[in-house]
C-alpha cells in the first residue's frame, strides 16, 4: 500500500512539474523581457552636458532677445525714412546692446546655447543691417552701390544656406524635418573675414546714422567714404568664403 502510494505520488509530482514548468516559464519570461527592454531604452537616452542641455531647445532667453531685435528693426527703418534720426539712433544703440547681451548669455549661462540660436542670431543681425542700409540709402546717407553689394551677398548667403541644408539632410525630406534643428544638425561658423565684415557694416551704418544726428565736418565725411570702401571689399571677400561652404559645419 505504501509502495503504491509512493509510486502514484511520484508520478503525479513529476507530471505536475512537467505541466507547470512551461506555464511558469511562459508567465515569467515576457515580464523579464519587458524589464530588460525598458533598461535598454533608458540606456539609449543620451545624457547631455550642462552646457549642451539647451542644444535643441527653442524657448531660450537669447532666442527671445533675437526675436525682439527682429521685431524692432522695422520700427528703426520707418523712423529713418521719416527723418526721425534721433529716436532711430537711440533704438539702434539698444538693438546693438541686445546683440551683445544675447551672445553673453548664450556663452556663459548653461542650457541657453541652442542650434536655433546659432541660426537666429545672424538672421536677426542681417535683417537689422540690411534694413539700415536700405533706409539710409533712401535718405541719401549711404551710396546705393554699397547697399546693392551688401544685399546681394546676404541673398546668396541665405539661398546657399538652404541649399547646403538640403544637401546634408538625411531622407525622408519634409518641411517639418527641414526646419527641425535635431535632424541632420548644421551650424553656421563665421569666418574671420566675415566677423571683420560684420564689424565694418555695423560701424558704417552707425557712423552714417550718427552723422545725421550730430553735425560733423568734411573730414568725418571722408572717413565715412573710406569705411564704405572697406565694407564693400570685405563684403565681397566674405561672400566668396561662404560660397565655398567653409562657414557651414555639420554637428
Amino acid at each position: 500500500m505504501q509502495a503504491g502510494t509512493r509510486i502514484l505520488f511520484g508520478s503525479l509530482t513529476r507530471s505536475h512539474l512537467f505541466r507547470t514548468r512551461p506555464l511558469f516559464t511562459r508567465c515569467i519570461a515576457p515580464n523579464h523581457v519587458m524589464l530588460s527592454r525598458r533598461r535598454d531604452y533608458s540606456q539609449e537616452t543620451p545624457k547631455l552636458a550642462p552646457e549642451d542641455r539647451g542644444k535643441y531647445k527653442l524657448a531660450t532667453v537669447p532666442n527671445a532677445i533675437c526675436i525682439a531685435r527682429i521685431a524692432s528693426t522695422p520700427v528703426i527703418g520707418y523712423l529713418i525714412v521719416a527723418h526721425e534720426f534721433s529716436p532711430a539712433f537711440a533704438l539702434f544703440v539698444v538693438a546693438g546692446a541686445s546683440d551683445l547681451l544675447d551672445g553673453y548669455i548664450a556663452r556663459n549661462v548653461p542650457g541657453q546655447k541652442s542650434l536655433l540660436g546659432s541660426v537666429l542670431d545672424p538672421v536677426a543681425d542681417k535683417f537689422l543691417i540690411s534694413t539700415m542700409f536700405i533706409t539710409l540709402s533712401i535718405s541719401h546717407t549711404l551710396p546705393v552701390s554699397l547697399t546693392a553689394v551688401v544685399l546681394l551677398r546676404d541673398f546668396c548667403l541665405i539661398t546657399g544656406g538652404f541649399y547646403k541644408r538640403y544637401r546634408t539632410m538625411e531622407p525622408p525630406y519634409s518641411l517639418d524635418r527641414f526646419f527641425n534643428p535635431s535632424v541632420s544638425s548644421m551650424q553656421i561658423v563665421p569666418t574671420l573675414m566675415s566677423k571683420i565684415n560684420t564689424v565694418l557694416q555695423l560701424t558704417v551704418v552707425a557712423t552714417a546714422l550718427a552723422s545725421t544726428v550730430f553735425e560733423w565736418g568734411a573730414s568725418a565725411q571722408d572717413g565715412l567714404l573710406a569705411l564704405c570702401w572697406a565694407t564693400g571689399f570685405t563684403t565681397v571677400y566674405s561672400g566668396l568664403q561662404y560660397a565655398t561652404g567653409r562657414a557651414f559645419k555639420k554637428v
